[in-house]
Formats: C-alpha cells, sequence, structure tokens
C-alpha cells in the first residue's frame, strides 16, 4: 500500500475516525475503532503533537500480527484532538529481539581489536564517539549529530556491494566495510556494527567499531581533502548550532503548551514564535548540510527503477494536512496510474515533498494543486501546479540560485529549488518553471524513463 491512510483522534486519545487499513492495525494491536487507540507508536505521536500544540511527524515500525509494518506518520493537533495522516505501510520481517542471549551475542560479534567505537540514531547520525577516535578525527564531539557519512566515505566492495546499505535496508548486522575517512588523508578502517532496536521494537540505529586498516590508500584527490576541510568546518558548526536550538525549540514549546503551569497569554505566543524562528534556523542547517552534499564532487545519487507516480503520491499525502490548513485540494496521480523512472527514490522523493510544499505555500486559500505525471521522449516528467501569484519571466532563473527569494517577507532559506535543481541534475533530469503573473507558477521535474 501506497496511499496514506487517515484518522482522528479525540482528546481522550480514542481514535474516532480511522480509513479502513489503520482500523485494521487498531484491531491487530487489540483495540477497536472508536475506542483507546491500542497502537503504541501511533499513540505517543498523537500525544506529543497534542502536548506541543504542533505537527510533529515520524516514521515508526509497528506490529501488525505475524510482521512489522513501516509508517510515516503526521499528527496535526486542534482544538478537539488530533489529525493523522499515516503512509509508507511497508512491510517488514519482525525485528529481532533485542534482549537476552540474542542481545549478548549481537554485542559479541563486534569487534574486540577495534581501535574505537561508534553510535548512531535510527537517522544514522552519529550519537556516541569513544575517546579512543580523537588520534584519527581530533575533536570527536564535533561530528555528534552529523550524518555518519560525513565522517566516512564508503567503499564498495568488487562486487560493487556496499554492506552497511543492505544491512540498513533489512535492519540487521554488517561486517567488513570498509570506508575512508574523510578529514584524513586516505586512511582506511574497517566497520562492524549491530543494529540497536528500542522497546517498541523499532530499529533504533547502528553500534559499531572501527578498525584502522594498516596500509592506507593514497592520498585523496584534491577536491576530496578540501571538501574535508570544509566537511571538518561544517561539523563543527552545525554541532555548535544544533544543540543548542535543539534546546532553545523545545523549551519553547514547554512554555507556549504551558507544562509547568498557566502563563500569561502573550507570553505564550513569544515562545511559540522563538520555537518557531528555532524550527527555521533548523531547517537552514538541514539545508547547508544538503547543500554541501550536493556540491561535492563525488556526490552521486543511487539510480534504481522507481514509479514516478507513485512518489507523487506519497508526496502528496506527506503534505495533506498542511494542505488542509488552507483547504486546498492536492490533485495526485491516480491510486493505478504508474510511470517508471530510473533515479534514487528519497532524492526524487525530497525534490516533490519540496515542488509540492512550494505549491501549497504560495497557493491561495481553497484553490487547487495539480501533480500530473506524463513521458516527454527518453524523459518521465511530473508536473506540479498552483494556481498562485504567478513568477514573472524576470525572476524565473533567480528562483534556483543560492539563497534566492523573491520576496523578504517569503518564509524558508532560498535553498530548496537550488538543491532540488542540482539533485535532479545529478540524476540525469532537470527542473524548469513555466509561469506568468497572476496565473499559478508550473514547475516540471524530468528524469530518465525506466524500463
Amino acid at each position: 500500500m501506497t496511499d496514506p491512510a487517515f484518522g482522528r483522534v479525540d482528546r481522550d486519545g480514542c481514535l474516532v475516525a480511522a480509513d479502513p487499513p489503520l482500523a485494521d492495525l487498531q484491531r491487530s494491536a487489540g483495540g477497536v475503532p472508536g475506542k483507546q487507540l491500542a497502537i503504541p507508536q501511533v499513540a505517543a505521536l498523537a500525544k506529543l503533537a497534542e502536548r506541543l500544540g504542533i505537527a510533529v511527524s515520524r516514521s515508526v515500525i509497528a506490529a501488525d500480527g505475524d510482521h512489522d509494518v513501516e509508517l510515516h506518520i503526521q499528527a496535526e493537533p486542534d482544538d478537539d484532538g488530533v489529525n493523522l495522516a499515516i503512509g509508507g505501510w511497508v512491510e517488514r520481517e519482525p525485528a529481532p529481539p533485542a534482549a537476552g542471549d540474542a542481545a549478548l551475542r549481537e554485542h559479541d560479534f563486534l569487534r574486540a581489536d577495534a581501535d574505537w567505537l561508534w553510535e548512531t540514531d535510527h537517522a544514522l547520525r552519529l550519537t556516541a564517539l569513544s575517546p579512543d577516535a580523537e588520534p584519527m578525527l581530533g575533536n570527536a564531539s564535533a561530528y555528534i549529530g552529523q550524518p555518519l557519512t560525513g565522517l566516512f566515505r564508503f567503499v564498495e566492495r568488487e562486487d560493487g556491494a556496499l554492506p552497511i546499505l543492505n544491512a540498513l535496508a533489512e535492519h540487521r548486522r554488517f561486517e567488513r566495510q570498509e570506508a575512508v575517512l574523510r578529514q584524513s588523508d586516505g586512511q582506511r578502517v574497517e566497520l562492524t556494527a549491530v543494529p540497536l532496536i528500542d522497546g517498541n521494537g523499532r530499529f533504533a540505529g547502528f553500534r559499531g567499531t572501527a578498525a584502522a586498516i594498516e596500509s592506507a590508500s593514497a592520498p585523496a584527490s584534491t577536491s576530496e581533502t578540501g571538501g574535508a576541510v570544509s566537511d571538518v568546518f561544517s561539523a563543527q558548526v552545525s554541532q555548535a548550532l544544533r544543540a543548542p536550538l535543539d534546546r532553545i525549540v523545545a523549551s519553547a514549546h514547554s512554555i507556549e503548551a504551558q507544562l509547568d503551569g498557566p502563563i500569561r497569554g502573550d507570553y505564550a505566543e513569544y515562545a511559540g514564535d522563538i520555537a518557531r524562528a528555532g524550527r527555521h534556523l533548523l531547517g537552514l542547517i538541514d539545508d547547508l548540510a544538503d547543500l554541501q552534499a550536493v556540491e561535492r564532487d563525488d556526490f552521486t545519487p543511487e539510480v534504481q527503477d522507481i514509479d514516478l507516480a507513485e512518489i507523487a503520491r506519497d508526496a502528496a499525502g506527506l503534505l495533506t494536512v498542511r494542505a488542509a490548513e488552507k483547504s486546498i485540494r492536492i490533485d495526485r496521480p491516480a491510486d493505478d496510474e504508474s510511470l517508471p523512472a530510473r533515479a534514487d527514490y528519497q532524492r526524487v522523493l525530497q525534490i516533490l515533498v519540496n515542488l509540492v510544499g512550494n505549491a501549497v505555500r504560495f497557493a491561495p486559500a481553497e484553490s487547487q494543486v495539480w501533480i500530473r505525471c506524463e513521458t516527454e521522449g527518453d524523459l518521465a516528467a511530473v508536473i506540479v501546479a498552483d494556481q498562485g501569484r504567478g513568477i514573472a519571466p524576470d525572476d524565473q532563473p533567480r528562483i534556483f540560485e543560492k539563497f534566492e527569494r523573491l520576496g523578504a517577507d517569503e518564509p524558508g532559506t532560498g535553498l530548496g529549488l537550488y538543491i532540488a535543481r542540482r539533485l535532479a541534475r545529478a540524476m540525469g533530469g532537470d527542473i524548469n518553471v513555466d509561469s506568468a503573473m497572476g496565473q499559478g507558477a508550473r514547475f516540471v521535474l524530468t528524469l530518465p524513463v525506466g524500463d
């Protein structure tokens, strides 16, 4: 299943409305529609959204009978409860137990002769590095919170396989993954890791070891070493900003939600403004991380067979709640529509979420956003059109430039379309715009057509 399922939880935590897939999952968890929400992962996210008073989204893995299902949940609170939009619905094999003898055997799998230890969260962001990593890394704490790929450049085996990618897809252990330390002169290490599973059976990251390979490879190229200096600087700046911003946003949410007791209404509003500003800055940090990735000389998206129509439906589902806030209808490709292409699934989804999100942002209330899929010769195309104010011809080239916003009052960082076009071109495609003032905008993503 690829289409999102919708539901609603009232203020008492009861699932008062649910599309059939969500209702079935509720029954599988031992509950019934209309009664207390029995799916722990969904219930926890609904309570978090209600407590914070903001939309919250997260990927989780929930039990569904004799198998697990991966879900992408968006919870949007209002005065009377929480609206749910749940996409993904990808079946997974049940996660292995994380306690007892099995867990001990997993940790025995890690190399005892390793030089240092590392650990990540579910999104492969580094959460811990042992002190003995510092001889190779310098200030190891500068990498905490950064993507694992910012520390290592993974090396394919002779057969083209990357053990870490297979392990990530299946949430299992891996060994003998060769990698190059990006901030070194070509020093290679061998990585081994076991999956971390949380109390709800969800994948929570990896705990692993790194062992230096004695015969270091040839020195990195000038472009790689230049990039490494940039990586170190970016990691230090990002870490220096992200940790305090996370604390500021969390504290502001707590004040706005009046968790420690009632306060004056204007103070609660100020706290909400602080939280929104903090989230904007965190978004800027994320955009800068993406910017650094797409501008690297060695940046190469993974190319695979994908269905553009399916990804377009996924993107529309993720933005349904935001569109509903403005009474905007997203007209997406039909459920039985398919458009094969060759590209990186996650990067295409990132592009389409950006394009559809922009369309929703600039479209007037009670209007419509269209998503259409077509074939243009040897290219597959997704068209996103809105009924907004449009873009003047002279401004159309500018919107794809770095940090470019057409108005000082426009939200965002001015990096979204620049990154999206760089990603599209890295996958052999492009993004173009056709618009006129007062007539809306029409963005076209093209990618190589699939088989």
